[in-house]
């Protein structure tokens, strides 16, 4: 396996830049997904590395090779489309032989490494049926096979799992990171669902609008995301934010929204707050660490139940602070209505702040 080096990459389409001066690193058995919205470029980067498009500046190293000018068969990469791309008439056998066949291998050599494939992702009493005959999820094992068989450096993998349904998402997903712990592959995988980067990836790389946002490990990016887009974007149900103000009161410092509500910041949060380039902050806070009391109690600020979403282990609650609405994680047998007057309290050791200017992390001095 090797490790991938992308170095200023740059891709533009006349005026438009999809991949703007993107750098990373994906080690040497790495499993690095591109995540972010329709549009951010993920889908282009990994293009370019599999060098299926030109690249516009920048270097691309595969295995320490500088392969910016290599034609896709020579960078030793294997890609996994969303579509399968499976020969319709030609057995799972032949469809596995197929890209060996193409380096005229020899036949012992096919045979040995078909079926050992196949093996590895449990497809062997398939080989003999046709694509039509098979499941998305057998077929999508038979796509993966067909890129195992040719032992490449990297694997690249495009959406592979977004033709399935949402149960047979959740078993491949399973399936993808058994794959990658067993055989210790390097994998770039592609997605726009964050779910599926959290769970598999050793590393995520969040984009948006062409720049690379975040590159850390999946704990570290929910943890600690870099700015508004990356906290809005990672999580399920997202990070909730709420622009308010920062007001000074004595030695303290309290937090104020346009809607009048406030409240008095830790010493370490009040530090935070007040390191931004102007008194405008974004408060951020995940749902499972917000609290909602029926009076009013020391710290919490007044809002109004907007709906409530039953899931079966855990409820959630949009609740109105004025103009912004926040999503608060419940037990589900918590009594609360729509349209319920309530009191929020933050916790103040979980709480983000962000630059309302730059829409950065603010840090503690």
């Amino acid at each position: 396996m090797a490790e991938v080096v992308l170095k200023e990459v740059v891709k533009h389409y006349g005026a438009h830049i999809a991949v703007n001066h993107v750098s990373l690193t994906v080690g040497d058995g790495e499993f690095v997904a591109l995540v972010g919205p329709s549009g951010c470029g993920k889908t282009t980067t990994l293009n370019l590395v599999a060098g299926l498009i030109p690249m516009s500046g920048g270097e691309i190293h595969i295995a320490d090779r500088l392969v910016n000018d290599l034609d896709p068969k020579d960078r030793d990469i294997a890609m996994v489309f969303q579509n399968y791309a499976l020969y319709p008439n030609k057995s799972v056998y032949k469809n596995l032989a197929f890209p060996l066949q193409m380096r005229k291998l020899a036949k012992p050599d096919i045979d040995a490494k078909v079926k050992e494939a196949a093996r590895v992702l449990d497809i062997t009493h398939l080989l003999e049926r046709r694509p039509r005959e098979l499941s998305g999820g057998q077929q999508q094992r038979v796509a993966l096979g067909r890129a195992l068989v040719r032992d490449p450096a990297v694997f690249l993998m495009d959406e592979p799992l977004s033709n399935l349904d949402a149960k047979l998402r959740v078993q491949m997903r399973s399936e993808l990171k058994r794959f990658h712990q067993d055989l210790h592959t390097t994998v770039i995988y592609v997605t726009h669902d964050q779910l599926e980067a959290v769970t598999m990836a050793d590393k995520m790389a969040v984009m948006s609008g062409g720049f690379l946002q975040q590159y850390d490990a999946p704990d570290m990016v929910f943890a600690k995301p870099v700015n508004t887009f990356v906290a809005g974007f990672i999580g399920s149900p997202a990070m909730s934010l709420v622009p308010v103000q920062v007001v000074r009161k004595g030695d303290a410092v309290w937090l104020r929204s346009v809607d009048g509500w406030e409240f008095e910041l830790s010493a370490e949060n009040g530090h935070k707050a007040l390191s931004a380039t102007s008194d405008k902050v974004v408060l951020g806070a995940r749902h499972s660490t917000l609290r909602i009391h029926k009076s009013a109690e020391p710290g919490t600020v007044p809002g109004r139940v907007y709906i409530v979403e039953p899931t079966g282990d855990v409820t959630f609650a949009q609740v109105k602070l004025g103009a912004s609405i926040i999503i608060v994680s419940l037990d589900p047998h918590f009594p609360i209505a729509p349209d319920e007057p309530v009191f929020v309290e933050f916790n103040q050791n979980k709480l983000h702040l962000f630059d309302g200017e730059t829409q950065m992390a603010l840090a503690a001095a």
